[in-house]
């Protein structure tokens, strides 16, 4: 086996059941969506049974169900898993999105069991269907989108539940290190502004080490990616530069997320180290949507865990592992009982290179070399099509103007808190530590996006 380099695109917020429920028409074995998949809504005309469904004309408006955004808070996925009353396993997905707070649409009942098809998701449905697919991801806590990347780069959360408030400065040792260890180079492509930034220990050599993503595909095509590559999608719309989020948080449309996809896999199929090359597409966390699978016990990340959540995983998220080390039609599960997560792919990157654990828990963790044959036998299709089409002015606008959810207000507020290039790194990080950020509050993702680049482009050094 020969796998020079490895990609990963975490995408967000969506559960397997929401993306790949009925794939299993697809993979024979596949654990999708039963026939029987419901909720009970406990609402104010009493108890009503909400079944899965799916909407079959795959619209500009059923593309972004969820809307509003279902509740993602630890607080609000314990209720998800338990139901209200701790006694229905996954029957809580209804009555938490029905008692979230007011937003500027009604909340449907039916919209956290919303599901697509493999002809609506036809990018993944087929990546999926061409190489390789796991129904054992799990997110790696049931906590929002920072923790569960933070146990992807760093093996842990370091107690954090969600994404706010911050603690800055996060110092855990991550895998970006582990890599630089035995000199293997790392480089994390992003499109508005990378999270994974948010890392302390990673902001020395900050041109080498980050770029934005318009730089992947020229990489790819030189042969010049790093031995691991993250990617980040957009998480702001752009008003002024028709610019929208690509990241499928509900209510982003999934469709401009597929295109993303079509993007990162038409760069490493024609470029000259495809048959070189390791690329997993996952998501971060499942965003409120419903899923029917019991997420199992996790292996605690630390010593003295300081919060249970992470003794256990969160809800199972769509994983396609893409590779011509991947048979075609591979339904990809672990050797034993504990399922993939996040920190899964710093065991994939220890099995492929020797790095050193980061935590107990990633040294639990199932690597994907199981998954990977002796030879690379599978091209697969020389490319693939996202037929979306370029976003109207109008739709980006109406985005671009709506209030921030709670990752982009997390992620705007914390942009502030980058050290510009050429900064004295320790000592920014002592102001950090001496006294907890203030952060600002935006009134529209459009001025959210507007401070982030500002702040990103001196973190980078551009004009």
């Amino acid at each position: 086996m020969d796998i020079l380099h490895v990609v990963v695109l975490m995408l967000e917020n969506r559960s397997f059941d929401c993306m790949f429920g009925k794939l299993q028409a697809k993979i024979a074995g596949l654990d999708g969506l039963p026939d029987n998949a419901s909720n009970i809504w406990h609402g104010p005309s009493g108890a009503i049974e909400i079944p899965a469904w799916n909407d079959p004309m795959l619209t500009s408006v059923s593309a972004t169900i969820p809307d509003p955004d279902p509740g993602e808070l630890y607080s609000d996925i314990a209720v998800q898993l338990r139901g209200l009353n701790g006694d229905a396993p996954m029957g809580g997905f209804v009555d938490n999105y029905m008692n979230q707070k007011p937003a500027d649409l009604p909340y449907d009942p039916k919209a956290v069991m919303h599901y697509f098809t493999a002809d609506q998701v036809p990018v993944l449905s087929q990546l999926a269907c061409e190489f390789g697919v796991s129904d054992r991801w799990f997110a790696s806590a049931p906590c929002q989108t920072w923790p569960n990347r933070f146990f992807a780069h760093t093996g842990t959360a370091a107690g954090n539940l969600n994404n706010e408030p911050p603690h800055f400065p996060y110092t855990m040792p991550t895998v970006f290190g582990r890599l630089t260890e035995k000199h293997c180079d790392w480089r994390v492509y992003f499109h508005d502004t990378p999270q994974a930034a948010t890392l302390a220990t990673l902001w020395d050599d900050v041109p080498t080490h980050f770029r934005f993503f318009n730089a992947f595909a020229a990489d790819a095509a030189a042969g010049a990616l790093p031995t691991y590559s993250f990617i980040e999608p957009r998480y702001f719309a752009n008003a002024v530069l028709n610019l929208i989020p690509n990241d499928m948080h509900p209510p982003h449309n999934i469709a401009y997320g597929e295109q993303l996809v079509a993007e990162v896999y038409n760069a490493l199929r024609s470029g000259p180290r495809w048959k070189q090359t390791l690329l997993m597409i996952m998501f971060d966390e499942h965003g409120g949507c419903y899923d029917h699978v019991v997420p199992p016990v996790a292996t605690p990340p630390d010593a003295a865990p300081a919060n249970a959540p992470f003794n256990r995983y969160g809800v199972r998220v769509p994983a396609v592992i893409v590779s011509p080390y991947v048979q075609k039609g591979s339904l990809i599960r672990p050797p034993g009982a504990t399922p993939f997560d996040h920190t899964s792919i710093a065991a994939t990157l220890r099995g492929l290179y020797g790095i050193r654990p980061l935590t107990a828990r990633d040294a639990a963790a199932p690597d994907l070399l199981g998954a990977l044959g002796t030879q690379p036998a599978n091209d697969g299709p020389a490319r693939i099509v996202a037929p979306t089409p370029p976003p109207a002015a109008a739709e980006v606008a109406r985005v671009a103007s709506k209030p921030p959810n709670d990752l982009q207000m997390s992620l705007a507020g914390t942009a502030v808190h980058l050290p510009t290039l050429g900064a004295n790194i320790a000592a920014h990080i002592q102001r950090l530590s001496a006294a907890p950020p203030e952060l600002p509050q935006h009134d529209t993702v459009q001025l959210a996006a507007g401070a982030v680049e500002a702040h990103v482009k001196a973190f980078l050094g551009m004009p």
